[in-house]
């Protein structure tokens, strides 16, 4: 081989590592981490597929109780977008400096009173047989998402004081991590009964398994839910965002029980 097919042969081996270089962050770059509240799992799952079909684009959702996701947030984690079951926690992150996007209302939520399938415990809005339940033993734990830190628990620990249950139920409380793994409690027979999303209770694989009741919203705060872009969002995350504000995003939060805002409103 003479010099200058060397030469030659050294610049292509030259030209494919800079194609690589350039290639390189795009290709091997991994799918924006997404912060959600527990409570959306399903209908962002779906939402999440829909989103992918329609751009090509994946997001890595990572699901829990809002007040652990700011925490995480205030030490570093790289997540690109919050999605919160309240929005004072979107606002603890403003008041600690975090450069968030003004939130964005994506999604109201509603609590339900949820027995395993089977269960004698009647279901009433207003409670009349968890009072009964309790006041005869058939009641030795009962499950709320942990209200410290997750806004479905706040909201159910709310219904339980207003009808005068808190102090009576507190000792046989079965705290779930977050609203999910309250529903999880509810349905499989760990606890006798539960105040759980309504998001949660409505999904198949849970369904199948309980008795449901939803509950009306005079006697707690809104479940209002809403969203933030975080400092180091993508555009990925970004397009994300939008989409989930879409139509097709919007009639899969109500299919799981959840009332939506009107178009255009913060």
């Amino acid at each position: 081989m003479n010099i200058w097919d060397q030469m030659r042969r050294g610049l292509r081996a030259s030209l494919v590592l800079v194609v690589m270089g350039l290639l390189a962050p795009s290709a091997w770059a991994q799918p924006p981490a997404i912060a959600a509240a527990a409570n959306i799992k399903f209908a962002l799952d779906e939402i999440a597929a829909e989103f992918q079909q329609q751009t090509g684009q994946q997001v890595r959702i990572s699901y829990g109780s809002s007040g652990n996701f700011v925490a995480q947030i205030r030490h570093g984690a790289p997540f690109e977008l919050f999605l919160s079951a309240d929005h004072k926690y979107l606002q603890q992150l403003s008041q600690d400096g975090v450069a968030i996007t003004a939130p964005q209302l994506y999604a109201s939520g509603k609590l339900a009173l949820v027995t395993p399938k089977n269960s004698p415990i009647s279901l009433d809005p207003e409670l009349q047989g968890i009072k009964q339940a309790l006041a005869q033993g058939q009641i030795k734990r009962f499950t709320i998402a942990n209200p410290e830190h997750a806004p479905y628990g706040e909201r159910a620990q709310e219904v339980l004081e207003h009808y005068g249950l808190w102090q009576p139920m507190e000792s046989f409380l079965i705290l779930g991590e977050n609203a999910s793994q309250a529903a999880q409690f509810a349905i499989s027979g760990s606890t006798q009964a539960g105040i759980v999303a309504l998001s949660l209770a409505k999904a198949p694989q849970f369904a199948a398994k309980a008795n449901i009741l939803e509950l009306p919203e005079s006697y707690h705060q809104p479940l209002t839910q809403y969203m933030s872009l975080l400092p180091n969002a993508g555009d990925t995350a970004k397009a994300f965002y939008q989409f989930i504000l879409s139509d097709k995003a919007q009639t899969i939060f109500k299919h799981y029980g959840f009332a939506v805002p009107e178009s255009g409103k913060p």
